[in-house]
């Protein structure tokens, strides 16, 4: 009973948290950044706006906890999946046309990866974070295809992570330049040019 009570307080803490985040998340996908503002978010989470930022200093902290929500859920739903298709194209196919479903948060997260390049951006030490952590993942799974003999001569697991990282960045920003152009189609073809078919009679469970 005494743990269950000393546990109370977090857990509202985190609730109250996580209610503000997709207050957040509504707002920012409707108004976008500039047009969002705290007391809309705070009216959207049932708070006031003294409440909002008893949570989040400011409404940059808040974004950069809407993205990292956003980027959290892609992670634990997407990477494993993706790791155990024959061809990740499948998956992050489909990561870009519901990424397309919210065109503004993919804007702001273009902007924010942007902006954090800075040193003494707020948000730098979880992009510098999270791309590494995605390069590494991705590098491993990559690793993998590499020992099936599906990597091209010359090409190392780490480039080709690097190079799909940018791929995918790339992508996404020229489709936020023109919404009428079909960047899952290029996005297949790169995965043509990276990953060789699996030999004709050849099992890849064949260590």
């Amino acid at each position: 009973m005494d743990r269950t009570k000393a546990r109370g307080p977090y857990a509202k803490t985190a609730a109250r948290r996580a209610g503000i985040i997709r207050a957040a998340r509504d707002s920012f996908a409707e108004h976008g950044y500039e047009g969002a503002s705290l007391r809309d978010i705070a009216k959207r989470a049932g708070i006031t706006h003294a409440a909002v930022l008893h949570h989040f200093e400011n409404k940059d902290e808040l974004l950069t906890a809407v993205l990292a929500q956003r980027d959290d859920e892609e992670w634990e739903r997407g990477f494993a999946e993706a790791g155990a298709l024959d061809s990740p194209a499948q998956y992050l196919g489909e990561l870009l046309r519901r990424h397309q479903e919210t065109p503004e948060l993919m804007r702001l997260w273009a902007e924010l990866s942007a902006s954090a390049s800075r040193p003494d951006h707020p948000a730098r030490a979880y992009f510098v974070d999270r791309n590494e952590r995605v390069r590494s993942y991705t590098a491993g799974v990559l690793r993998e295809r590499e020992a099936q003999g599906r990597l091209p001569e010359g090409l190392d697991p780490d480039s080709a992570a690097a190079l799909l990282q940018a791929v995918l960045h790339g992508l996404q920003t020229q489709w936020l330049l023109n919404q009428e152009l079909d960047i899952v189609k290029p996005l297949n073809r790169f995965f043509d040019l990276i990953l060789l078919p699996v030999e004709r009679g050849r099992s890849t469970d064949t260590p």
